[in-house]
């Protein structure tokens, strides 16, 4: 027997706007729940990040929160944890990348209640460190989810891989790179798919494959094609005595654990050319991308002016400041304004500019939380200089956008 166990990653950014919202519900979210509510024995692991789960309520799209979590009472899909607002985990301060995952949790359990049961964890864009694979093991959650070109050794398709990380271990799942971007391209149709894993699994008695992508790649990246390929693979699968959909989850119960070299530092968009020269996370952080530094070095000034508004609100006015930083510091770590800075492949002027906002809101905020307390004004003076530092490089990289 096979064991086949897909992932879908839903997510939009915080910045996403209604009417898109509304296009991705019409044409993705609400078919795929159709498809599965359609299909009894379909089986699948849902990352949803918890920005989506709050805009699809806060925007009228309830219907698909509620039939998600009605699959996860019947146990036809597993949900794991992630990180709310999508931050590259590995390329954030450990106390925010703590944070975002437990925003991610208080959110999804609020919306789903008791199906929201997550054992495993998905990276946003399957960004991993091995410091990040120790704070999600410290938080209890069991595996992760990896991109295949993270692998060190054999391919693992009848054990489930263990890690030793830091005093313990963690167990890894690794995506198939290959397969999964022939689904997500339109380059295989169910019945090839259900040959392909087939011949895959050939000469074992049990084995299993993972695929992992963008939900929104069934009907809204490619029209139909819930139905297309997903309806009619589970179709062929539904009485097969060779093919069995399973929740990730699932494999822990299957199939042993086996040592193995941990996972190398990636993504599922980075090239084994890439891992080698230690650029691990091109399309976030690019030594050569001259908007990617200039985005990074705002941040980082947006994270100093908010530890020290962090330390120094001490009144009621500079509180409310605070918390206003806060909520938009939250959301401006989100990963699309460098997705979208990567001139000649994905190059987005108006989403770039929109995390920018975001970052200034939380620089403008937490600068106004340090002004109005009580401390010297020395410190002020030094922390408004940060505010003047930031928006010189926030001006760079508009003159970088506009040129």
């Amino acid at each position: 027997m096979i064991y086949w166990a897909p992932l879908l990653h839903f997510y939009q950014p915080p910045t996403q706007s209604h009417r898109a919202l509304a296009k991705i519900c019409e044409e993705s979210y609400r078919p795929l729940v159709k498809v599965f509510k359609d299909h009894p024995e379909s089986r699948v692991t849902i990352n949803m990040c918890g920005v989506l789960t709050e805009m699809l309520a806060d925007h009228g799209f309830g219907d698909v929160l509620a039939g998600l979590m009605e699959l996860g009472r019947s146990s036809q899909i597993e949900f794991v944890e992630s990180a709310k607002f999508h931050a590259i985990l590995p390329l954030i301060p450990g106390s925010e990348a703590k944070r975002q995952i437990e925003l991610n949790k208080k959110t999804n359990l609020s919306f789903f209640k008791e199906s929201y049961k997550p054992r495993g964890f998905f990276l946003p864009e399957m960004c991993y460190s091995d410091a990040v694979g120790s704070i999600v093991r410290s938080m209890g959650y069991e595996w992760v989810i990896v991109s295949g070109i993270a692998n060190q050794g054999k391919w693992p398709m009848d054990y489930a891989p263990s890690f030793k990380l830091g005093s313990g271990s963690m167990k890894v799942f690794f995506r198939d790179d290959i397969i999964s971007n022939m689904i997500s391209f339109k380059n295989i149709d169910a019945a090839g798919f259900a040959s392909r894993i087939k011949e895959l699994a050939e000469g074992k008695q049990d084995a299993y494959i993972i695929t992992a992508m963008d939900a929104e790649t069934f009907g809204h990246h490619i029209h139909g094609w819930e139905n297309i390929f997903l309806g009619k693979l589970y179709g062929i699968i539904k009485d097969s005595e060779e093919i069995k959909a399973v929740k990730i989850s699932d494999l822990l119960e299957r199939f042993p654990a086996v040592k193995v070299k941990p996972p190398r530092p990636s993504s599922w968009s980075t090239s084994n050319e890439e891992i080698m020269a230690g650029n691990y996370y091109p399309l976030w952080n690019t030594p050569h991308n001259t908007v990617h530094r200039l985005q990074w070095e705002h941040m980082n000034i947006c994270l100093e002016i908010f530890r020290e508004a962090e330390d120094k609100n001490d009144n009621k006015k500079s509180a409310q400041f605070f918390n206003t930083a806060r909520e938009n510091l939250d959301m401006a770590l989100h990963s699309c304004q460098f997705w979208w800075a990567n001139k000649g492949r994905m190059w987005s002027e108006n989403l770039i500019n929109k995390g920018l906002i975001l970052q200034e809101e939380a620089v403008f905020n937490a600068y106004l939380a340090v002004a109005n307390s009580g401390c010297r004004d020395s410190e002020k003076k030094k922390c408004y200089r940060k505010v003047i530092a930031a928006r010189y490089i926030a001006g760079k990289i508009r003159d970088e956008i506009l040129s």
